[in-house]
């Protein structure tokens, strides 16, 4: 079996305090994906870097060149025979979005596409992340290699996938320009929402994220903004897919999917 762990921080050093490695150690993923570092290489202690709870093992990270902003990291028990940090656009690699690392005949990723809540020159600045990641993605396809795509895509694609879409269809998250580029994903794109295949119902106990104003998490008024897109083949491997929201180590929860077979 191959486990596979994505989850957004919202900054290592606050999610190390609140027990995320006793957590990470307990579910033994193979691979962890985090997004949302909020922190710079020297800000990591050595728990950070090569945390017990995944073997010890070195992570991989991309950091922003802004402090306290984005960043995203992969730890892996198997090393990767490769690691790719940035997808090539330099706007976006400056902001620490992306790690890419090789194993055998699969690649994983973890991704942390942009937000465009907190000003109308954020929400033109995914528009354009879209559109560069969409020939990204493009490209991805064309290697024919096996791919599982974890993070915080920051999009909830369907009613289902948040509580008050109603009230939500002209903000960030939830555009029908947004909503539009993921079904072109999911569709002619060729990729697969795994949790959705294997929950292709689930509403409620789908969200994986929840705003910190207005006891969002307690009354779970969230989104499921989180995903692992895969390609058919090694989507087509997964057994189960869950979220976790027993203890929380962020504002997002994590998302667990195990697959069928190992890193070979």
């Amino acid at each position: 079996m191959l486990r596979i762990v994505s989850l957004n921080l919202n900054g290592i050093r606050s999610a190390t305090s609140k027990g995320v490695w006793d957590w990470v150690a307990e579910e033994s993923p193979d691979v962890l994906c985090v997004q949302e570092l909020k922190a710079q290489a020297a800000d990591l202690d050595a728990a950070m870097r090569a945390p017990a709870a995944m073997g010890g093992s070195d992570g991989h990270f991309h950091f922003a060149s802004k402090k306290g902003y984005s960043g995203v990291g992969l730890y892996a028990r198997r090393t990767p025979e490769r690691v790719i940090t940035g997808f090539g656009v330099a706007e976006f690699d400056d902001e620490g979005r992306y790690v890419e690392a090789d194993f055998g005949e699969l690649t994983v990723i973890s991704l942390y596409l942009p937000s465009g809540s907190s000003a109308p020159e954020r929400q033109e600045a995914k528009f354009r992340f879209l559109d560069c990641f969409r020939l990204h993605l493009a490209e991805l396809r064309a290697s024919g290699r096996e791919i599982v795509i974890c993070g915080d895509w920051n999009i909830a694609h369907q009613e289902i996938d948040l509580k008050n879409w109603k009230g939500n269809l002209k903000n960030s998250g939830f555009l029908p320009e947004e909503r539009a580029w993921m079904s072109t994903l999911l569709g002619e794109a060729g990729w697969v929402d795994v949790y959705r295949t294997l929950h292709p119902d689930a509403t409620d106990e789908c969200y994986t994220w929840w705003s910190n104003r207005g006891q969002a998490r307690a009354k779970n008024v969230g989104w499921r903004i989180d995903y692992q897109i895969a390609t058919p083949g090694i989507a087509a491997q997964a057994l189960t897919a869950r979220v976790y929201k027993e203890i929380r180590f962020s504002d997002h929860a994590p998302l667990i999917v195990d697959y069928d077979g190992g890193i070979a």
